[in-house]
């Protein structure tokens, strides 16, 4: 939790990080690559709140095997991204610190 909220740290394999680095990111709808979402790429930290109507997406789920957001079909992809649904933006990436490799603090 961080300010009230979930949190999602989703430890990614190396064919997930290929997926969302090789992702067509100028083409979505919030236009992000998958760098600027990850401090190290093996780790991805994201907020777990969908960013349309504020419910909480399933992980490992949707077309992108990222995360699907039951109340109105969102769908995310291994980095977050809005691919499909009503979402208006990316999952939020909350400002984070690794403390060593093991530990991160987040805010």
């Amino acid at each position: 939790m961080w300010r009230g909220k979930p949190v999602f740290v989703r430890h990614r394999t190396e064919a997930e990080i290929s997926d969302a680095e090789n992702a067509d990111w100028e083409d979505l709808r919030d236009p992000q690559p998958d760098s600027a979402r990850v401090i190290k790429p093996e780790w991805l930290i994201v907020v777990g709140i969908c960013t349309h109507l504020g419910c909480i997406p399933l992980g490992y789920q949707g077309d992108y095997h990222g995360w699907f957001c039951p109340c109105h079909g969102s769908h995310y992809d291994k980095s977050g991204r809005i691919r499909k649904g009503p979402a208006p933006l990316n999952l939020a990436v909350p400002p984070y610190q690794f403390l060593d490799d093991t530990t991160i603090r987040i805010g």
